[in-house]
């Protein structure tokens, strides 16, 4: 069954699930979800004989993309504290459609919307930064202007510069850019950033993580994804981040696995699939190395 699902692609997924009435519904949305007779009996089962994490992994692997994304929605709020970079990561490292398709799911399976969630569990600078990012649908062309992006640029270091914390907080600039640009455009500044000022926008951000993480995700997505990983596999990690790892691979084995992979080798100076291999165990071991591989082929 590892097998198969390893080998299987997003197509073949959804025909999958397209063919297995009984195990999936047909919402209204049009994505096929996980029928919650069949959800509830295998917590139960999960429960009973402490299945191991890798029956997890399995099950997230089938789930329609839409509905997965919904349900870590709100696991991101469920933690102590809120896994804020989770949902930045949600927002940010999936496209328009993707994640509008995650809004439609939320909707359908907790009857909101996913900006009235988060809208009523943050406050401030949080509230203002969260809910924009979860509410936009970003153009996701190529075409830029290049007026703007050194304008901006120099908006945001000023911003950053400052050195008042609470000023690049309550910058509407700052927060526009941020939350309603293309993610190429914003590549683009991350790119002038660096040329005009010597350093890069996420380091300048370092002092605050939801910035840094935002930007990350926005611009650099194999950076925030190879650190997420790293500390998944940390001496001793906790079941958070042995979560994360499942999470990681399994959304990011048909998108751009080949290009976390380099750049984890790149920085932790180790090869991502030995690291896996070193700290998981059984099934579940060579459930990710087979997708991890089959990512670096694509």
């Amino acid at each position: 069954m590892l097998e198969i699902l390893v080998k299987c692609n997003p197509a073949d997924l959804t025909t999958f699930m397209k063919n297995s009435p009984y195990i999936f519904l047909d919402d209204e949305y049009c994505f096929e979800k996980w029928d919650p007779f069949h959800m509830k009996s295998l917590e139960i089962k999960f429960l009973r004989f402490q299945v191991s994490i890798s029956e997890r992994a399995v099950i997230q692997r089938t789930m329609h993309p839409w509905e997965r994304d919904a349900l870590l929605v709100r696991k991101s709020f469920q933690e102590k504290p809120p896994l804020y970079n989770l949902l930045i990561e949600l927002a940010c490292t999936r496209t328009s459609d993707e994640f509008l398709g995650a809004r439609k799911a939320f909707q359908c399976l907790y009857s909101e919307s996913v900006e009235e969630f988060v809208a009523v569990k943050v406050q401030g600078f949080q509230r203002r930064l969260l809910v924009a990012l979860v509410s936009t649908y970003r153009y996701e062309g190529m075409q830029i202007d290049e007026a703007a992006i050194k304008l901006e640029c120099q908006k945001l270091a000023r911003a950053i510069k400052t050195d008042h914390r609470n000023e690049i907080e309550n910058d509407d600039e700052v927060l526009r850019i941020l939350t309603t640009r293309s993610k190429h455009h914003l590549k683009t500044i991350h790119k002038c950033y660096k040329e005009d000022y010597d350093s890069n926008l996420e380091e300048d951000l370092d002092d605050i993580q939801i910035l840094r993480d935002t930007v990350n995700c926005l611009c650099a997505p194999p950076i925030y994804f190879s650190k997420i990983l790293d500390t998944a596999m940390s001496i001793c990690p906790a079941v958070q981040e042995m979560e994360a790892l499942t999470r990681v691979i399994v959304t990011r084995t048909d998108v751009d696995m080949k290009d976390i992979a380099a750049e984890f080798d790149r920085k932790y100076g180790a090869p991502l699939i030995e690291r896996i291999e070193a700290a998981a165990l059984g099934n579940y071991r060579d459930f990710l190395v087979a997708l991890v591989k089959r990512g670096m082929a694509n």
